[in-house]
């Protein structure tokens, strides 16, 4: 079996697992989903959106291309009139797209909204998913914001290495590498010497000392602990490589919970939320139901490793759960 039908069957898998569990209750039941695990109802086009004008925004890199298909794709399917705007650049180019008008809304990850737009301290930023919503939500709301529900996934840094390391050394969780730290080499991108999710926060938050510190370009994150440069690397915790090769990477549990949440948030404007009417953040929140870490791994395996394009990822992940035919 190929990896790519591996990675296919899946999303089926999982959806299967969500029918049984639910006994496919009664379709169109508004109550599934509080658990982040329901999903599955075919969105039903209402007439009323027909003339409600809506672009959707994303920053410029993988996950946030995919995301961005999902929510126009699904949009377009509630019969709104959908645009996209899927290349943008960085989080402060997307808010002043959305700020000016040019963009209806796109996914953020709440802790570079905190980070980034309201200069909260790294090491401030909450742990806790929800905690973390609350605070940007909050924030947003004061720009003429709003932002609806997160998806279940965390996207974040996080302290990645070989399994066959791990398994050398012992370790399942951050503070493992405690009396291991001094003999091990870690690699991450130049500005992780500032950051909290990064090599600020192994040092003061977890109090290891490491042999080495190396600054690499994140686009060789997985190549310096394949070649033996690195004992330990920063990862993304929703990277393809997780999917694709899990019996020879593992990130580590950061178990005293020093790295910010980063949950993706849908963020709009509230004069369009108020236009669009209620099927615009139902649907949303509704087709990111399913979106659990596992699932964004495969998606970006798909686009990153298939060579899908993510319209096409977007597309089947809307099908094989149930939500588009």
């Amino acid at each position: 079996m190929s990896s790519s039908y591996a990675r296919r069957r899946l999303l089926f898998a999982l959806f299967a697992a969500v029918v049984l569990a639910f006994g496919i209750a009664a379709c169109g039941d508004d109550d599934d989903g509080d658990d982040g695990g329901g999903g599955g109802d075919l969105i039903e086009s209402n007439p009323d959106n027909g003339g409600v004008q809506l672009t959707v925004g994303s920053k410029n890199f993988t996950e946030q291309y995919i995301l961005g298909e999902i929510y126009a794709q699904a949009l377009s399917a509630a019969g709104y009139d959908v645009s996209k705007d899927l290349n943008l650049g960085s989080e402060q180019v997307a808010l002043k797209a959305l700020e000016d008008g040019e963009i209806s809304g796109y996914p953020e990850y709440t802790s570079t909204a905190l980070t980034s737009f309201f200069d909260t301290p790294p090491e401030e930023v909450p742990n806790d998913p929800q905690e973390a919503v609350d605070d940007a939500s909050g924030q947003f709301e004061q720009l003429g914001l709003t932002t609806f529900a997160p998806a279940p996934f965390n996207s974040a840094n996080a302290v990645g290495l070989l399994k066959s390391t791990a398994d050398e050394l012992g370790v399942e969780k951050v503070s493992d590498l405690e009396g291991e730290s001094q003999d091990l080499v870690l690699y991450g991108s130049p500005e992780c010497r500032q950051r909290v999710d990064c090599l600020v926060g192994l040092q003061d938050g977890y109090g290891l000392e490491l042999k080495e510190f190396k600054p690499v370009d994140i686009a060789l994150r997985y190549e310096v602990i394949d070649k033996g440069d690195a004992d330990l690397s920063i990862l993304f915790t929703t990277d393809a490589q997780l999917f694709t090769d899990p019996d020879k990477y593992v990130i580590l549990e950061d178990d005293m919970e020093i790295f910010p949440a980063g949950n993706p948030v849908f963020v709009a404007s509230q004069s369009v939320v108020d236009e669009a009417g209620t099927d615009f953040q139902d649907t949303v929140e509704k087709v990111q139901e399913n979106l659990g870490l596992e699932v964004m791994r495969e998606l970006n395996a798909r686009v990153d490793i298939d060579k899908e394009t993510p319209e096409q990822a977007a597309r089947e992940y809307l099908q094989e759960f149930g939500y588009i035919e």
